[in-house]
């Protein structure tokens, strides 16, 4: 299993780079990473503990970004775009590796500790609730899940992540690709802005589009200071009829506003 798992598109032009949230994969960005290709070269990155990147003894912003940072160069500089828990490795990548990012896209996150993570812990749960060892189907998987997880959209997000698992006796089972144990037990550090560990660090110079949905609650008025403190040249957009999953709920919308930033 690679170190850190990507999937690139296109052949030319300026390096985009993409970071997905919290039990998400790299090919979640793939519709727009393939409207950008014409003019970019994009980089989908599977974090660690997810996708077909490997699994790590540690879960926290800053490993996450420094293990992404290799991806990188200071003589290509790359345009980082980060959802949710990938928004807070970008930020945390720009601040401690400013010379590699050329400009910085948030997603629907601030760079503040979130108290409650209730929401993933019910996820959490969920999927540590399915059987996976009597579960004959991806099917049988889903309806284990519907009691933990009603809504039936977050239910198939998360079901991208059962994998078939070949059992050395001969039979065939299922397993969760993401390392559930130890995102499931560092939600806490997961839901965390390390804020002491970043004393001392510049705020990132660069160029910074801060995107929120307009019905989500995961950015408010009360971040604007913490999200000006670390990144000064931001500029925030909101977008009209979405949640949390700006970019899959909108995506004309949220394309928008990343070919302006680009190409500004």
């Amino acid at each position: 299993m690679p170190e850190l798992h990507t999937t690139t598109l296109g052949t030319d032009g300026p390096l985009v780079a993409f970071c997905h949230g919290l039990f998400g994969q790299g090919r979640n960005w793939t519709q727009v990473a393939k409207a950008l290709a014409g003019e970019n070269r994009v980089l989908m990155v599977d974090l660690p503990n997810h996708g077909r990147s490997a699994w790590t003894d540690r879960v926290d912003h800053l490993d996450m970004a420094d293990r992404v940072a290799t991806l990188f160069s200071a003589d290509d500089p790359v345009t980082l775009v980060g959802h949710s828990m990938g928004g807070k490795v970008a930020m945390a990548l720009a601040l401690r590796h400013p010379e590699l990012v050329e400009r910085l896209a948030v997603v629907d996150v601030a760079p503040v500790t979130y108290p409650r993570m209730s929401t993933f812990a019910g996820y959490v749960a969920a999927m540590r609730s399915v059987d996976l060892a009597s579960t004959g189907s991806r099917a049988e998987a889903e309806e284990g899940l519907r009691a933990g997880v009603p809504d039936p959209v977050v239910r198939g997000f998360l079901l991208q992540n059962l994998r078939r698992s070949e059992d050395p006796s001969g039979g065939a089972g299922w397993r969760w690709q993401m390392n559930l144990q130890a995102l499931g037990d560092q939600l806490e550090a997961i839901g965390a802005w390390p804020e002491q560990e970043l004393a001392g660090v510049e705020p990132y110079a660069g160029p910074t589009v801060w995107i929120g949905g307009q019905d989500s609650d995961y950015i408010t008025a009360e971040h604007e200071a913490a999200m000006r403190r670390w990144f000064p040249r931001t500029r925030r957009v909101s977008v009209k009829g979405a949640g949390h999953w700006v970019h899959s709920e909108q995506p004309e919308a949220f394309l928008s506003v990343l070919w302006v930033f680009l190409r500004g």
